[in-house]
């Protein structure tokens, strides 16, 4: 299995997870559970995006693929990172949180703000970091389960 087949099992899986977790963050803060992913369509849209509160092509399905390409950009990175080392729980959970890390510090410190995630817009900062942490845990898992073969176990 090569680096962009395991990046698209374990980015996949961190896109899953994220948008869930917002999900849940978002009705926790009074919000409607599609907001974060339809205010990722601000690159598109505009802040308004994550006003946003129910399905529609234009903000859940745009921000739904963008979200899930950046999941799989950075799955991709760091699938590189592992390479086809020792995929034991040591040598992944560290650089996965690094990862996440990093993905964090670009997302929201690097790009310009068109180009953030856009989940500012609706959720709490203490969401933010807890969607970070998420994508370090998948980005482990997607790894883990994956073996140090690459191969789905």
């Amino acid at each position: 299995m090569n680096t962009l087949q395991r990046a698209n099992i374990s980015g996949g899986l961190a896109s899953v997870a994220i948008a869930l977790t917002l999900a849940v963050l978002a009705r926790r803060e009074g919000k409607r559970a599609l907001q974060p992913i339809n205010a990722t369509s601000h690159w598109l849209h505009g802040k308004p995006a994550g006003r946003v509160r129910k399905a529609d092509a234009s903000h859940t399905l745009v921000g739904y693929l963008t979200h899930h390409a950046s999941a799989v950009f950075w799955a991709y990175l760091f699938e590189r990172w592992l390479g086809r080392r020792r995929r034991g729980i040591l040598a992944v959970v560290p650089r996965a949180a690094a990862m996440s890390g990093i993905a964090a510090a670009v997302d929201y410190g690097v790009v310009p703000r068109r180009l953030t995630p856009g989940w500012e817009h609706v959720v709490s900062n203490r969401s933010l970091k807890t969607a970070y942490v998420v994508m370090g845990l998948a980005l482990a898992a997607g790894a883990l389960l994956q073996g140090q073969s690459g191969k789905p176990r």
